[in-house]
């Protein structure tokens, strides 16, 4: 099991924060622009940013042997396929559903670490990532399960739940790479990520659209700090304390982006959100009890 030291809780926290306020940003940025290439724009920034400082420290990646087919694996399932399955799948299901789709992602990686990152599943791991999950589900509400009517809401639910798999997969693989630089290795991905995406978006929107000094200035905004900087902060969790602790940030999300909502675009906050977050917070103690203990300097 990995030593999971208080700047980890502190990473997570920020990436929960990060990624909860990113939904407004992005509500905002798709005025100008459309998704595919919304995303495009933001990994590309992100890339441009990350291999910048990836240069001054001077392209260093592998430290003792290179591996790069998991790289660019990892690649693949950590930006550009979820990405594309996203915002595919949303045109066919409701925004709940892929909500309630991203906080399965700790219920996949529970057993994934288990038998590929030496992170022991137990009973009481397997309860705390159970109630986590159920927060996450009470807090969006019954509206995630209810049908839109599509005749391919079937294959938008199978593509916002491969998605998450996805990322499962693609934390597990970057735990398991050998000694790496941080920066080099979240600006590789980034890279892999934009040369996959720019294509796809080519081929299903058409060529770039013309777009306002605002809209550049959101893009700007989403390439340096929920795609850069989380992306680095994601890379230094999974590499220091693990892919099983770094999937909680997905049930921090949902609740910073229901607090945002209500904070800035004075959105109702649901009445079970005490609720939700009550039971989030006890599937993070039950699966996190010993790194808890640690941190706060329990016997």
């Amino acid at each position: 099991m990995p030593e999971i030291a208080p700047r980890y809780w502190a990473m997570v926290a920020a990436l929960g924060l990060t990624w909860g306020g990113t939904f407004m940003v992005v509500e905002l940025a798709l005025r100008g622009i459309t998704p595919f290439w919304l995303a495009a724009g933001r990994i590309g920034f992100a890339a441009l940013l990350l291999t910048s400082i990836w240069g001054l420290r001077g392209f260093r990646l592998f430290e003792t042997r290179a591996n790069w087919p998991v790289v660019i694996f990892v690649g693949l399932l950590s930006s550009t396929l979820p990405f594309i399955l996203i915002s595919w799948g949303l045109q066919h299901v409701t925004s709940g559903f892929a909500g309630v789709s991203m906080a399965a992602i700790p219920l996949m990686v529970l057993p994934l670490a288990h038998f590929f990152a030496a992170e022991p599943l137990t009973p009481r791991r397997l309860l705390g990532v159970v109630i986590g999950f159920l927060g996450v589900a009470l807090l969006i509400g019954g509206q995630a399960f209810e049908s839109n009517g599509s005749d391919l809401e079937w294959a938008g639910r199978l593509a916002c739940l491969t998605a998450a798999a996805c990322y499962s997969v693609s934390s597990i693989s970057v735990r398991r790479l050998p000694a790496v630089d941080s920066v080099g290795l979240a600006a590789v991905l980034l890279l892999i990520g934009a040369l996959g995406i720019l294509p796809a978006a080519w081929l299903v929107e058409g060529p770039p659209p013309a777009i306002s000094a605002e809209t550049w200035m959101w893009l700007a905004i989403l390439g340096l700090i929920p795609t850069a900087g989380a992306n680095l902060l994601r890379v230094l969790v999974i590499r220091g304390a693990g892919p099983t602790f770094m999937s909680l940030t997905n049930y921090l999300v949902p609740v910073c982006a229901v607090l945002f909502g209500a904070l800035f675009l004075k959105e109702a906050l649901p009445s079970v959100l005490l609720w939700s977050l009550a039971l989030i917070l006890a599937g993070v103690a039950l699966s996190q009890y010993g790194a808890l203990k640690r941190l706060f300097g329990l016997s």
